[in-house]
């Protein structure tokens, strides 16, 4: 008997006598990842086609990876079935040479499916939500102060002959009024001056200099980014004529900021730096905050015309790992290493480099490079910062400079506060201002301003904002990576050493980094109760002592303010949108509406 029927025999079934039923293999399941993908697609096309805003939804941004790989997986399919079919028909003919090529092209269709399509699988689980990391910051730990007011706005684009930046585009006390409830709602009290008292204090203790606020005489210095005035005319100050129209630091907001500090803080123009040490400081900028604050210190990188020069500390900066020619060390510019306090004042944009700009890239003009006169010349005497963007190194758990300048002790290290200036938003880094579509933009400009304590937090948020908003450059691979090196700066993913200081002392964690559950709620997990990441609040006008509520206590503010026409009045709310001067009916019809509500 052949071992085949043996074999055959062995397996009947000694109670019925019959060959038992074989099981079937679950050939199902390879079916998952196709039909998986087609409802993905199905769903989004359904969904986007109508309404192309849609596709800034968390559930579409989750079944657009899924369906781009079905779609690449059925043209890798269809690209390997035709060059099998080809490879088939020259080998019929003896045309080997031929044979080989197309055979060569169906595997290479299979290999580009299958890393394309896990890529794809894997970007669609990419982005977590409500899993913070790291040590959260500030008076409230991990707070971000959204405040948006649409009529701080109101030009028409491009198509109009004025500028952005016109006093008649930017209301300027509506502006003022965000800036106060910002820095009301970043302290959580009801006054502007209790608010920034309460900002200095904690900021002093967390450096170690004890609970004290802002002492007289101490020196401010705040970084702006002017990042479109790179070819200016550095005799005149005058940008390039097709410049004038892509955002800087809104002059108005600038106002806004030097106001709180000189009128409420108590700090003298004298004792305040503001600038960008490798930009020039434009006309248009200067000509409106500079008769406002005239004793104020313009500091750029030319001088001239009231504007001081930007000039070399001795204070070294060290990046933690060399660049491809060795070096490693700049300098700090003497204005920031001679200051008590930094703000760090950024613009909401994307980058085609770093996928977004906000406060830790608004630190690459933070520097003054490598002074070596001898090197001067050669192309390579600096470190180059942009290799360590995610357009040159992209994934996660990487180096990433941002991080070296986020902690160095004369940058980071004493940045009292961060804004980021969300008046008009740039798509890229030459800041072109477009109008926004997400909720609850729907095609006017942001016209928000984003205050926190905490520097990875209101990155975090601003990248939350720019990943809904733009499918482009804010989803590069490694976008949000310099948050998790940050958040993580004690031990990192990457495993660097973070060092700016050069003194053997690592950088401890910087700040606290998560996205939020949804571009609709906007609910990080100190909103949901859930962990102790990111808050990101959002006060109401009537919420006057900053507390989340609109209830006794602030109906109590706006008694003790009736009928004042002088002071600092929180509670003048209407009419809008900044108020009349007085604290009457007006304001009171419109508390007990947000009361209501």
């Amino acid at each position: 008997m052949s071992l085949l029927n043996k074999k055959s025999l062995s397996s009947i079934c000694t109670k019925t006598g019959k060959f038992p039923a074989r099981r079937r293999k679950s050939r199902w399941m390879i079916w998952i990842f196709p039909l998986t993908g087609f409802f993905a697609l199905i769903w989004f096309l359904v969904r986007v086609l109508p309404k192309p805003s849609r596709a800034t939804y968390p559930c579409q941004r989750v079944a657009f990876p899924l369906a781009s790989g079905f779609v690449i997986w059925l043209l890798g399919l269809a690209g390997s079935v035709g060059a099998l079919r080809k490879a088939k028909h020259c080998h019929t003919q003896a045309r080997y040479v031929l044979y080989a090529v197309f055979v060569a092209v169906s595997v290479g269709c299979v290999w580009l499916t299958i890393s394309s399509t896990e890529e794809k699988v894997a970007l669609a689980a990419l982005h977590t939500v409500n899993d913070p990391i790291g040590v959260a910051q500030g008076v409230h730990p991990g707070r971000v102060v959204w405040i948006r007011d649409p009529n701080a706005t109101d030009w028409a684009g491009y198509s109009s002959p004025e500028h952005w930046y016109d006093d008649n585009h930017t209301e300027q006390a509506v502006v003022d009024k965000m800036i106060s409830r910002a820095i009301r709602g970043l302290g959580g009290v009801g006054s502007d001056a209790v608010a920034w008292d309460a900002i200095f204090r904690n900021f002093n203790v967390r450096r170690g200099k004890g609970d004290v606020g802002y002492v007289a005489g101490e020196k401010i210095a705040i970084k702006i980014n002017n990042t479109m005035c790179y070819n200016a005319n550095t005799s005149t100050f005058e940008q390039r004529s097709n410049n004038k129209n892509r955002i800087d630091n809104s002059p108005q907001m600038t106002i806004s900021l030097l106001g709180q500090l000189v009128d409420v803080v108590g700090v003298e123009q004298a004792d305040i730096t503001i600038g960008d040490p490798g930009r020039i400081t434009p006309n248009f900028y200067y000509n409106i905050v500079h008769p406002v604050f005239p004793d104020v210190c313009y500091m750029a990188s030319y001088g001239g015309r009231g504007r001081t020069q930007s000039t070399f500390s001795d204070v070294e900066f060290y990046w933690s790992t060399p660049s491809a020619n060795g070096t490693r060390q700049d300098y700090i510019p003497r204005s920031f290493a001679e200051a008590d306090y930094f703000i760090n004042f950024a613009i909401l944009k994307s980058h085609s480099s770093g996928g977004i700009t906000v406060c830790g890239k608004n630190h690459y003009g933070s520097l003054i490079r490598n002074p070596d006169r001898s090197l001067r010349g050669q192309k390579y005497n600096y470190y180059d910062m942009h290799n360590s963007l995610p357009s040159n190194r992209r994934g996660m758990g990487y180096y990433r400079a941002l991080v070296d300048l986020m902690g160095h002790p004369e940058l980071g290290g004493k940045t009292v506060l961060y804004l980021v200036d969300g008046l008009f938003a740039g798509q890229n880094w030459d800041s072109r201002p477009v109008k926004w579509n997400m909720d609850p933009f729907y095609g006017d400009w942001p016209s928000s301003v984003f205050v926190s304590q905490d520097p990875v937090a209101i990155d975090s948020v601003c990248c939350d904002f720019l990943q809904t908003e733009w499918n482009d450059y804010p989803h590069l691979d490694g976008a949000d990576d310099y948050l998790h090196e940050a958040a993580l700066a004690d031990n990192p993913p990457s495993g660097t050493f973070y060092d700016p200081n050069n003194d053997g002392v690592g950088l401890a964690s910087l700040g606290v980094h998560e996205h939020w559950n949804d571009s609709l709620l906007k609910q990080y997990s100190r909103n949901l109760g859930t962990g102790d990441g990111i808050e990101l609040t959002s006060p109401v006008p009537a919420d006057f002592n900053g507390d989340g509520m609109v209830d006794r206590e602030d109906l109590m503010t706006l008694m003790d303010q009736w009928m004042q026409t002088s002071g600092q009045l929180s509670a003048d709310i209407a009419p809008g949108p900044a108020g009349d001067g007085i604290v009457d009916i007006e304001d009171l019809v419109l508390f007990v509406d947000y009361w209501t509500r």
